[in-house]
């Protein structure tokens, strides 16, 4: 796997974000972007079998996770509208005219409402594909407090090979995982609290969202704007993407268009960890197919 590591500042904060460059030509660019808790490394897998395949692959960690910045006001910058800004910036910054978005859990509803345009316009003609890995316009409100229990107050451990063992816990519905990837996810997402124990690598006050913006997460408004393909990845245990929620989808916005593939992942709860050959494919073949011209795809 080979990336490089870099730094902008968006919207005031220093955003961090590994960049997968393929050996040239370079058939387009992929956003893949993290969920709630995460960073953009778990997006490893994804990005070099992609980056293989002549892609160029961006995996930001978003404002409040991983190498960058913390919010300075947080109530005002752990909200979907300002991690729109963010995205519409980081894009901006790096002349990225056109891009496929691969989102997991809120990197998919950040995804969702970037591409919708009502928040940053100025998206809307930049992402010509969206991926959705377990996340859909709506989501299971016991899911959402689950969530909020353990991403609120995350624990503390003398030891790294203590937090990953409550990482293979908390995250078990990710799927299969082998050690050394445990322990990579383990390695990428943790940081020293200043009485030397680890923690989590992410900002506690990110649960925020939850209280000041109640509604975030309701963007059915944004989906059925949504004009490109769309892959929803339900994982088939999912206790946040109900099924109910997804067959909705598919008669609103891009599923009433016939732009929306609907797919079960098997083994997986909440959420796939796009680390599998089968997942893989799923993901690489729709970015492929939606990067064709309409032409070619009719013929």
């Amino acid at each position: 796997m080979s990336f490089t590591s870099h730094y902008l500042t968006c919207a005031g904060r220093e955003l961090h974000y590994t960049d997968w460059r393929p050996a040239a030509p370079v058939r387009g660019t992929v956003v893949a972007w993290h969920g709630l808790a995460r960073t953009g490394r778990d997006m490893d897998e994804l990005a070099a079998h992609l980056s293989a395949r002549g892609w160029r692959v961006l995996c930001p960690d978003m404002v409040g996770r991983g190498l960058s910045q913390w919010a300075e006001h947080p109530k005002d910058e752990y909200c979907l509208a300002f991690y729109a800004r963010i995205a519409r910036e980081l894009l901006v910054q790096l002349g990225i005219e056109h891009c496929h978005w691969v989102g997991t859990s809120m990197g998919g509803a950040i995804g969702t409402v970037a591409a919708s345009g009502y928040f940053e316009p100025e998206l809307k003609k930049r992402i010509r594909s969206l991926t959705l890995n377990d996340n859909a316009p709506q989501l299971a409100q016991p899911a959402i407090e689950r969530i909020k229990a353990y991403a609120g107050q995350p624990p503390a451990f003398d030891r790294v090979t203590e937090l990953e063992a409550f990482l293979r816990t908390a995250y078990k519905p990710y799927g299969f995982l082998t050690d050394a990837q445990w322990r990579r996810l383990t390695e990428t997402s943790t940081r020293r609290l200043p009485d030397g124990r680890v923690t989590p690598h992410y900002d506690p006050a990110i649960v925020g969202q939850f209280i000041h913006y109640p509604d975030d997460y309701l963007i059915w408004h944004h989906y059925d704007a949504l004009d490109i393909p769309v892959l929803l990845l339900r994982g088939v245990d999912s206790d946040l993407v109900l099924k109910d929620t997804a067959e909705q989808m598919s008669t609103r916005g891009p599923g009433a268009r016939g732009q929306l593939q609907w797919v079960e992942v098997p083994g997986c709860g909440h959420a796939p960890a796009l680390n599998v050959a089968e997942q893989l494919k799923l993901v690489t073949d729709f970015i492929e197919r939606a990067h064709q011209p309409a032409a070619a795809v009719a013929a």
